[in-house]
């Protein structure tokens, strides 16, 4: 049994009256579950009132928006799984932005006299009380350091941290319910997405964290013309209020004014899809909020990205994976794909290949029917994730903020330069970092690397080895294995045993024979019949050294 907190309780009923007020109560009672008691519906009076609402998908995200940022976060990461949701629903959530009106700019002033401990005139030599943005989180305010240095102040929302806590206990308590009582809930594995989400919007509540984000990816194009992080001024970084410096681009989303700039559209569509790889493949660590609120593009058409609350980071075994899957599918190779994701563990380990292959043939081969450019990779993922749903690929929560964002970057590339290519600009880079992972430079590299490790062990090396034989020679090395490791290779004993054994009779029985059949030719008086009883152990020696012999799967 759940027990509520009085704070919950409230959420849940302006939760509810805020799906009534969208006409989403319908929608919900549509579902499989809740349809045997749809009926109530009719009882409510407003079912009588309200007009046409317009189209569902618009009217979920109204309420979203309006449930405040858990919600709109969710519903932005809800948008990349198009093979969970309807068409119109992804469309609209895929819209979703968190902007919101702004907090009094008094209690803004409070929280940063707070944070520094003193007043603001001494901290700023100007300070604008009108915020430049506001959004779920927090709002920005321009101001100005002594010495006349433009910057922007981030300030977090006041008391946004509880109402984030109690939204995700809901989120939790409804992934319980879903991974208890949905068919799909052991896939989809809701409580470990929930999980994922409430880390990553927790970590946005830290400033002091986003700041060290910003430094890092600063640091990372320091020496790169295509991106430019602002600098972070780190004497006034704290937990809940930020100083960084001022920017000033063109809004990515003005594509008119990018045209009246002179900006070559082609050339920064494609910028775009290597900054993105660049900082998977080469940094692992990518922005994962790439929406177009928080990319600006400079006069030069130099990329400025802002807000650095979620980046995102993969394995390296994930990094590999993801590469290889990439190329292989750029040469159309799926019985590869369908090797690597067994490999991976992003299906089940006895899925039959063969089968998968056919099934990611099936889904791949219309599509690379068409020009590159028409070819959207965000849609194949999607067709791709609802073939994989018959082989049980489980969801992997390490990967959404990826795909999330490869979905944003191709949809941006596509706006800004709708004849892109995103295989052709993807694939030269894929190629070459996997070269360099685990071809012959790889190999030189991770060398060059761990020298130093190995120049500390090598002179224990030949003491280690002399120690192994020593103790092989007087019986006292042991070799722990695994249970399941240990079965199997008793078993495999067992069967060559029985293997050995099974030779020894059948080249007996030959051997029988041999010498019988020459008896019988030098003495055939003596044995009358011994040719039948030769041939006859010699056919049953043959038989029992066949059946003994291994196949090809032992």
């Amino acid at each position: 049994m759940v027990i509520f907190k009085p704070a919950q309780l409230l959420r849940i009923l302006y939760i509810n009256v805020v799906l009534v007020k969208h006409g989403l109560d319908e929608i919900i009672l549509a579902t499989h579950l809740l349809r045997p008691i749809r009926f109530i519906q009719y009882l409510a009076p407003w079912y009588w009132i309200r007009g046409d609402q317009g189209p569902r998908g618009v009217r979920i995200r109204l309420a979203l928006e309006e449930l405040g940022p858990i919600f709109v976060k969710f519903g932005q990461i809800l948008s990349t799984r198009e093979d969970l949701l309807a068409q119109d629903i992804a469309e609209e959530l895929a819209r979703l932005q968190d902007k919101v009106s702004p907090f009094p700019a008094h209690q803004a002033i409070e929280i940063i006299e707070a944070a520094y401990g003193k007043p603001v005139s001494e901290i700023f030599e100007n300070f604008e009380e009108s915020p430049l943005a506001s959004a779920s989180i927090a709002q920005v305010h321009a101001a100005t350091l002594a010495g006349g240095r433009q910057v922007i102040v981030k300030v977090l929302r006041p008391n946004i941290e509880k109402q984030i806590r109690c939204d995700v206990g809901l989120l939790y308590y409804i992934a319980a319910l879903a991974d208890r009582f949905w068919s799909e809930g052991k896939r989809m594995r809701p409580l470990e997405v929930v999980a994922q989400y409430e880390q990553t919007i927790l970590d946005e509540l830290d400033f002091m964290r986003e700041a060290a984000n910003a430094s890092q990816l600063r640091r990372n194009f320091s020496d790169n013309n295509k991106l430019y992080v602002p600098e972070i001024h780190w004497p006034l970084a704290r937990r809940n209020v930020m100083v960084m410096e001022r920017i000033h681009g063109i809004p990515i989303s003005n594509i008119d004014a990018l045209k009246t700039s002179g900006i070559d559209l082609k050339q920064l569509a494609e910028a775009g899809v290597e900054i993105f790889f660049t900082q998977v493949f080469r940094h692992n660590f990518f922005h994962a909020d790439m929406h177009p609120g928080n990319i600006f593009v400079s006069p030069e058409g130099k990329y400025i990205a802002v807000d650095f609350g979620i980046m995102g980071s993969l394995s390296t075994e994930d990094k590999r994976y993801l590469a290889e899957n990439f190329v292989a599918f750029f040469n159309r190779d799926y019985y590869r794909v369908a090797e690597l994701h067994v490999e991976s563990g992003w299906v089940p380990s006895g899925t039959r290949i063969d089968e998968f292959e056919a099934a990611i043939r099936t889904v791949c081969e219309p599509i690379f029917q068409r020009p590159l450019k028409d070819i959207s990779f965000g849609q194949l993922l999607v067709r791709l994730f609802q073939t994989a749903q018959r082989f049980e690929m489980p969801i992997q929560p390490q990967l959404i903020l990826l795909q999330k964002t490869l979905l944003n970057i191709e949809g941006l590339g596509r706006r800004l330069y709708p004849e892109l290519d995103l295989w052709t600009t993807a694939k030269p880079f894929l190629e070459r970092w996997l070269d360099e992972q685990i071809g012959i430079r790889g190999f030189i590299r991770s060398l060059r690397k761990n020298a130093p490790m190995i120049a500390e062990k090598l002179p224990e090396i030949p003491l280690l080895i002399h120690e192994v034989f020593e103790k092989a020679n007087t019986g006292k090395l042991k070799v722990r294995l695994a249970d399941d490791e240990l079965q199997r290779v008793q078993q495999e004993i067992r069967r060559a045993n029985r293997r050995t054994h099974s030779a020894i009779v059948g080249a007996a029985l030959l051997i029988s024979a041999a010498l019988i059949f020459g008896l019988d030719g030098y003495q055939p008086q003596m044995l009358a019949g011994v040719p039948i009883l030769s041939w006859a152990l010699g056919g049953l020696g043959t038989l029992i050294l066949l059946f003994s012999w291994p196949s090809d799967g032992e």
